[in-house]
């Protein structure tokens, strides 16, 4: 038999085509399976976005509407109709409107609390000049319920606001540090409410700052408001006395004094006394 005739009758067997299709899907499966997940993270944030802004915008048309629904005002007040920044922008303010509250009582109160709510929903300064304010507008009791209200309320707004948006980004950038942060947190979760109000108390961290990790960090929004609430009190208390005499301060210094830091100090060491003796108490009958 020729050579020839050998590989007449003995033929390589062809490559399976079905084969090669089938490996080059599977690896084009591979690569397409992760995109979508990726656009649809990103779909996510941008609707968390897009919804943010619309929130923001429909909160900017309330404060709008507040501002136009507002008593008439002379022509020489309507400058200082905004929000204060300094003692001087305080007091002119307390001026305008401490006339418009003898008659318009309600519409002034009802402008204090949306306009507290707005700036501590959005993390935007000037909250600690109409807490002062407050205590020129309002009697005492009502001064100090209206700021701890609007306070818990607006905290708790922007809590969920970053839970919106906050907590997505974070965990995308540096979840392994979020996972650490909050199983430290889960440890003291009986402990939570002590630690808000202590938080609040003391100075160590901006409000913005403990409004916006705490979702992120896992704390519950119920611990969150209350201690929100009570935490506020002291420092508010501090403020709102000062605000009854506003015309004789002139800067915010003067609404601090050596009695008041005391007296947070203590309050603080108060709220989280309980934590530190039970822990202690722990290892020790451990």
């Amino acid at each position: 038999m020729s050579s020839t005739s050998l590989r007449s009758g003995f033929k390589r067997p062809p490559l399976r085509e079905s084969h090669v299709n089938n490996s080059v899907k599977v690896d084009e499966a591979d690569a397409t399976k992760n995109m979508p997940e990726d656009d649809a993270d990103r779909n996510k944030t941008t609707r968390s976005f897009i919804i943010l802004a619309l929130i923001f915008l429909s909160a900017l048309c309330v404060m709008v509407f507040v501002y136009f629904s507002f008593p008439h005002l002379e022509p020489d007040e309507v400058q200082y109709l905004k929000l204060p920044r300094d003692i001087e922008d305080a007091k002119a303010l307390g001026r305008v409107l401490s006339r418009y509250s003898k008659t318009n009582y309600i519409t002034v109160m009802v402008a204090f609390f949306m306009t507290y709510i707005f700036l501590q929903t959005f993390a935007i300064p000037g909250s600690i000049f109409l807490s002062i304010l407050s205590g020129f507008l309002f009697p005492f009791p009502l001064a100090l319920l209206l700021v701890c209200l609007c306070s818990a309320i607006g905290a708790s707004n922007c809590y969920l606001l970053s839970y919106l948006v906050g907590v997505r980004l974070v965990m995308k950038y540096i979840p392994d540090r979020v996972e650490s942060w909050s199983a430290t947190v889960a440890k003291q979760r009986q402990h939570l409410l002590n630690y808000i109000i202590f938080l609040r108390i003391t100075p160590f961290l901006p409000n913005w700052f403990i409004n916006i990790t705490s979702p992120v960090l896992k704390v519950p929004i119920t611990p969150f408001f209350i201690g929100t609430f009570l935490g506020v009190a002291p420092p508010s208390f501090v403020a709102i006395q000062a605000g009854t005499t506003l015309y004789q301060l002139s800067h915010y210094g003067d609404a601090v004094s050596w009695t008041s830091v005391i007296v947070l100090a203590v309050l603080a060491v108060v709220s989280i006394l309980p934590v530190i003796l039970k822990n202690r108490l722990g290892k020790k009958f451990e």
